[in-house]
């Protein structure tokens, strides 16, 4: 049995042989062909621009009045009426409010008769002291006596005006703390005034950016509340003294509220400290930085080479080429990770072009 079996394996062999041959004798073995290349990479590029670019440092404070009074009464006494409200605008000298004044004006009265008796009596020592009637010590006492009831007047007229508590600047009253018929003493506020215009915003910056900061550069601001909106701004002053412990430096920003800021808001601060014209740019995206080497890839008729680029400033959507491109020049903003020198690409669009847009941080080379 066993050597039947063997007589059938056998024989089944030699016939798939045999028909393997029949079917090369019948056609051609396919033989991969070396020649063969990979189907090209689609990538998506932009073309080398030529713009302006500006180089920002940026970031956030509260914004702040540049000057803000609290009104501290210089009598005290009871309200009896308030002439102003929170938000309304006043100017220096203005009434806020008034403190009863009926013991004062009763004081001005009294020194204002005691006054006109002075005066007559000075008058009439004066006569008689140029005709040799009375002495030049009587004479000079009836001066003193006129002389210090004046002041006194003066001073009895001075202390009613106090008893209108007026504004010391002009702005808005931003808060009133008394109502009528408090009594006040002359340690308590009862008044803030504020001046809305200009505000400030007051930065801590590090350290390294001092060279590049200072009094007069141009500053613009945008806050949450007024989505779209940008406030024209300047450093007004910079603080020569960097604090050890924090590294930073204080600058002082003014801006323009154009009477839409107010004090408090939170404001996102963007200072200018360079701006180049006419320079290259191409999308942040067509950047590799690797092993401190920083390349593109340009495609030229299908082919992609990876060129060496030394980039200047930079924003939030473009970059500056200061060497390795020349403007109109194509390079791959998408697809790179598939490429090498020499790979062959299908431009399937055109991809983002570098357009100069405003940053949020500063740029550097």
């Amino acid at each position: 049995m066993k050597p039947n079996l063997t007589r059938i394996s056998l024989i089944l062999l030699l016939a798939l042989v045999a028909g393997g041959l029949a079917a090369c004798g019948n056609g051609q073995a396919k033989v991969p062909d070396e020649k063969d290349e990979p189907p090209a990479i689609p990538v998506e590029v932009a073309a080398v621009s030529v713009g302006t670019i500006t180089a920002f440092y940026s970031t956030t404070a509260t914004l702040e009045a540049e000057r803000e009074a609290r009104v501290v009464p210089r009598l005290g006494g009871r309200i009896v009426e308030l002439l102003v409200e929170e938000g309304d605008p006043v100017e220096a000298g203005q009434a806020l409010a008034r403190i009863d004044n009926e013991r004062y004006q009763l004081e001005l009265s009294r020194a204002e008769a005691t006054l006109r008796r002075l005066e007559q009596d000075f008058n009439r020592s004066r006569e008689m002291y140029a005709r040799n009637l009375i002495s030049s010590e009587a004479f000079e006492r009836a001066k003193f006596d006129y002389d210090a009831q004046k002041a006194g007047f003066e001073i009895a007229f001075l202390e009613l005006s106090y008893t209108n508590i007026a504004s010391p600047i002009d702005g808005v009253v931003s808060e009133r703390m008394v109502r009528v018929g408090n009594t006040v003493n002359t340690q308590d506020p009862v008044f803030v005034v504020t001046k809305m215009d200009p505000l400030r915003a007051t930065l801590h910056v590090p350290e390294r950016e001092l060279a590049r900061l200072q009094a007069g550069q141009v500053a613009s601001v945008a806050v949450d509340a007024l989505a779209g909106r940008r406030f024209e701004g300047r450093i007004a002053r910079i603080s020569p003294v960097v604090d050890p412990t924090t590294g930073t430096f204080r600058v002082t920003v003014e801006v323009n509220a154009d009477g839409a800021l107010m004090p408090g808001m939170f404001g996102r601060v963007h200072i200018v400290h360079d701006t180049r014209v006419d320079t290259l740019l191409i999308p942040v995206a067509a950047v590799l930085a690797e092993d401190a080497r920083t390349t593109v890839f340009v495609v030229n008729e299908g082919v992609t080479e990876r060129r060496d680029v030394r980039v200047g400033y930079r924003n939030n959507g473009s970059i500056e080429i200061l060497e390795g491109l020349v403007a109109g020049e194509l390079v791959v903003v998408t697809g790179q990770a598939s490429l090498r020198n020499d790979s062959k690409v299908t431009v399937v669009s055109g991809g983002p072009t570098a357009t100069e847009e405003e940053a949020s941080t500063g740029g550097d080379e």
